[in-house]
């Protein structure tokens, strides 16, 4: 089925007609008319940036920008109600995790478009309706077990649309689909944003994967655009922007800078960043990295990143957010529970005083184990902002992976396999966010699974238990991990296809979304 309204062509049902309506989408046909070659500029710059890394460059911060780094300014001050945010937990935008995470007693629930949803027509436009239910206090659910509602104590609501990379396929405009960060963008602010301004709130959102301030500069001209489109004074939106790349660890300052009259701090994106890290140096046999369970935040290169966005928010006023706990509580093992509740408090314990202003969760069970630790720190203090860190970070710091003990094994290779598979089938099926093995993954848990596997074959990486790791060797152990799940030769296919194949894929959500109807 396919319709055409507002100059912009849908090849899926109209699966709300509120949601979707003529106002909305010229709103969004607008802002995809105004920035998408731009959008496209900035991705082959991307690309430009990643052959100069695949020739044996490297990273450093930029002569050119180097008033800015040394200035004095600051960004805007909070909103009133992002002015606390110690704990924040994050999710997709299905009804439930909507109703239990601001239900939860965060501060904060980020409402994930991204990396936590897979983006089938209905989970993108459904979301959407769930979000302005959300915003309007209406927001229900009724399963068979139990019945959802939003209670009085609500967290702020803020919102991760996707990164510029990808599109809304299902949204055509003069021949083209939609870039997906101005759809969920634009139908986000226009309905449940201004009605988030009308309760005395505001369109808040989260920007990820941003590589370069030139990225951050388009999404300030986006909000500009969309302020005056829509007639709301200018700074009324409000973004977090996730460090998850190692070029914007480099660039932090004029991240912030290009956002200062809507920015809301930046936040520790560590999975993805770890990724980033991987897929950048993809190329560089000093950048192998061992087994993920070694890469831990006080590994000098995560360490650093995480020193250097802690400094860098508080000297220009911004918020600096902790990175995410993804762990499941098990309730039929209060043991396993309890010894990770342990591992949470230490790792948000360390953030907390390090200086951060607020962390990430994923499940409501995570809420109280993390608000104590900043609790300890912060007291009656809604965040650190006036704490300065003293701290002098290099490029050589930033980009230090060294890891002494570290090991590539037979274990983490099968663990990569069997976690990309089981996360990637779950995905394909709908299902953004997936328990597996007590914690809750989301895309960049196969990222890293992937890209692991793709480095270690790529370099001939040696293990004691199998020797060379060969694509031979990953089909081999791909074949014995499989025989012990229930999964679709869809997502092992997928999987092999992004961990073996010679020309490094971006993305794997790039491929994957290729496979949903």
């Amino acid at each position: 089925m396919s319709t055409k309204t507002a100059e912009i062509e849908l090849t899926a049902p109209n699966l709300d007609p509120e949601i979707l309506s003529d106002e909305a989408l010229a709103f969004v046909v607008e802002l995809t008319r105004e920035f998408r070659a731009i959008r496209l500029g900035l991705l082959a710059a991307r690309e430009e940036r990643q052959r100069a890394l695949d020739a044996g460059g490297s990273l450093d911060f930029e002569t050119s920008t180097a008033s800015i780094r040394q200035a004095d300014w600051s960004v805007v001050p909070p909103a009133h109600d992002l002015t606390d945010r110690r704990v924040e937990i994050t999710g997709p935008v299905d009804a439930k995790m909507v109703i239990n995470a601001l239900n939860s007693g965060a501060n904060v629930f980020m409402a994930d478009f991204e990396d936590a949803c897979t983006p089938t027509w209905e989970n993108v436009v459904l979301g959407q309706r769930n979000l302005l239910e959300a915003q309007r206090r209406t927001l229900t659910l009724e399963t068979d077990a139990k019945r959802y509602e939003l209670g009085e104590d609500l967290a702020t609501l803020m919102v991760r649309p996707r990164g510029w990379h990808l599109v809304e396929k299902h949204a055509i405009v003069d021949g083209e689909p939609v870039p997906a960060s101005l759809f969920d963008f634009g139908l986000y602010l226009f309905h449940g944003g201004r009605v988030a301004i009308e309760r005395g709130s505001g369109p808040y959102f989260y920007l990820p994967k941003l590589e370069h301030h030139h990225e951050a500069r388009l999404w300030n001209d986006v909000f500009v655009k969309a302020q005056e489109l829509l007639d709301l004074p200018i700074g009324t939106i409000r973004a977090t922007v996730l460090i998850e790349t190692i070029t914007a660890a480099f660039q932090m300052d004029e991240i912030l800078y290009e956002l200062k009259d809507h920015s809301a701090g930046l936040n520790a994106g560590r999975w993805d960043y770890i990724f980033s890290v991987i897929k950048k140096f993809r190329n560089q046999p000093e950048f192998v990295l061992p087994d993920r369970s070694a890469v831990t935040m006080t590994t000098p290169f995560m360490h650093a990143y995480t020193e250097l966005q802690v400094a860098t928010c508080h000297r220009r006023g911004a918020h600096a957010i902790g990175g995410m706990a993804a762990f499941i509580p098990n309730r039929s093992d209060p043991e396993v529970t309890e010894a990770a509740f342990t591992k949470v408090g230490e790792d948000k314990r360390r953030e907390a005083e390090a200086g951060c202003d607020g962390t990430w969760v994923a499940h409501p069970g995570l809420v109280g184990v993390a608000r104590a630790e900043f609790d300890e720190v912060l007291g009656e203090r809604p965040n650190q902002l006036d704490r300065q860190r003293d701290v002098a970070i290099s490029a050589a710091d930033l980009l230090n992976v060294s890891i002494p003990d570290g090991q590539v094994t037979e274990a983490g290779l099968r663990t990569n396999i069997n976690v990309g598979i089981r996360y990637l089938d779950s995905w394909l099926a709908g299902t953004g966010a997936a328990g597996i093995d007590n914690l809750m993954e989301d895309v960049a848990t196969a990222e890293i699974s992937r890209s692991q596997i793709w480095q270690w074959v790529n370099h001939g990486v040696d293990t004691s238990e199998l020797g060379e790791i060969t694509a031979d060797v990953v089909r081999r152990l791909t074949d014995e991990e499989v025989a012990k799940l229930e999964v679709s030769p869809l997502a092992v296919e997928v999987f092999l296809d992004v961990a073996l194949n010679p020309d490094f894929t971006e993305f794997l959500t790039l491929v994957a979304y290729d496979h949903l109807t």
